[in-house]
């Protein structure tokens, strides 16, 4: 297959006018203007990579079973995703190991997307910063039960999230950094105590001012040892509803190309209003606001080409937006070499978006959907 007069997203956030062939299920050739079918336009973006959702169309990740990440992996597909990389909730060590058993059983059909990794969110975090957590299954950072999990998992946990002020922390950083990507969340961490576990091997921060102390003039927190941090991206919630679009805009200022945007979706998304649940509580969803019922912000119920949209609503450039949600998470992830831009040689992971950012066209590894 091969479209032209394509405008083609570039790693750098630019796009260039050109044409795009396919062959199999990788990219011929991108950039160099052809014969082929007039595409009249169209934006042509990589498919995106989503490395911190739970759920959507009634099914969580955490359902732990084939047919649950099935029903993930098609709807992310049929929004734009090429690669997923769910996220675990706070759960006791033999439910994580269920979960991480059935994920490494489990193999994309040619409509889902690809499972890349797994993010293993809790529950090595902060009780006061728990969030939508559930409190009773909290544990110490403990690399060895990460180390047993992950072997169940032959290896898909791609980030481990703690809260780095926990007792043993900073040790579990030192010997895990080599092996799995750190992220701080939940945590309340000021500025020196993050500082200390970017310096020990920590790469990422989870959603950005969600569960953390705020960024302050005196007190920057998490999020001022960050920035400080050129090594370190940070996740980001655009959604309309997780962070003011003021602070979206500051974010993207800030950071650059360190940002990484997530949905943090969970299993209403896709679906219409009422009570839902996730990690085993009861949530409400109303409009794209998910939360417990003591009010507490519970994922979000926006898929990741939604949050994409959002952020150019709220003034972030459709390449900067886009170099978010899919070069930057390819790049967490360590999956650049296929995911993440349109670049010869990589998978034919395609999206063709109209200029209002309507999805127009899907190739999945090369297959129209």
């Amino acid at each position: 297959m091969q479209f032209s007069n394509l405008k083609i997203y570039q790693p750098d956030g630019t796009f260039r006018t050109g044409s795009l062939a396919v062959a199999d299920d990788r990219i011929l050739a991108a950039g160099e203007t052809g014969d082929a079918v007039d595409m009249d336009g169209l934006y042509a973006i990589p498919g995106l990579v989503d490395l911190h959702f739970h759920g959507c169309m009634g099914r969580d990740f955490c359902d732990g079973t084939a047919e649950a990440i099935s029903t993930l992996a098609a709807y992310q597909a049929q929004n734009g995703v090429a690669a997923i990389c769910p996220a675990t909730m706070t759960y006791p060590e033999e439910k994580l190991t269920q979960i991480a058993q059935a994920a490494a059983a489990w193999s994309a059909q040619p409509h889902e997307a690809a499972l890349v990794g797994i993010n293993m969110e809790g529950p090595f975090i902060s009780e006061k910063k728990k969030g939508a957590q559930n409190g009773a299954y909290l544990h110490a950072p403990d690399a060895a039960m990460f180390r047993r999990v992950q072997a169940q998992a032959n290896g898909l946990f791609k980030l481990c999230d703690l809260a780095p002020e926990l007792p043993g922390a900073m040790q579990t950083i030192e010997e895990l950094s080599g092996e799995v990507r750190i992220s701080l969340a939940h945590t309340e961490a000021d500025y020196d105590t993050a500082c200390e576990a970017f310096r020990r091997g920590a790469r990422q921060v989870t959603h950005l001012y969600n569960a953390m102390p705020p960024f302050s003039h005196r007190a920057p927190g998490v999020i001022g040892a960050a920035f400080d941090s050129e090594n370190v991206a940070v996740e980001l919630i655009a959604d309309g509803v997780h962070i003011h679009p003021s602070v979206v805009r500051a974010v993207f200022t800030l950071f650059g190309g360190r940002v990484i945007l997530i949905s943090d979706s969970m299993m209403a998304t896709g679906l219409e209003d009422g009570e839902y649940s996730l990690g085993g509580q009861a949530v409400t969803v109303r409009g794209n606001l998910a939360t417990l019922h003591d009010g507490t912000i519970a994922g979000s119920a926006t898929n990741l080409m939604d949050c994409v949209r959002s952020a150019v609503r709220m003034g972030i450039p459709l390449g900067q937006a886009v170099q978010a949600a899919s070069t930057n998470p390819a790049r967490a992830l360590g999956i650049e070499h296929d995911y993440g831009s349109l670049e010869a040689g990589k998978l034919a992971n395609v999206v063709l978006l109209d200029d209002e950012l309507n999805i127009h066209t899907i190739l999945l590894r090369g297959r129209m959907l």
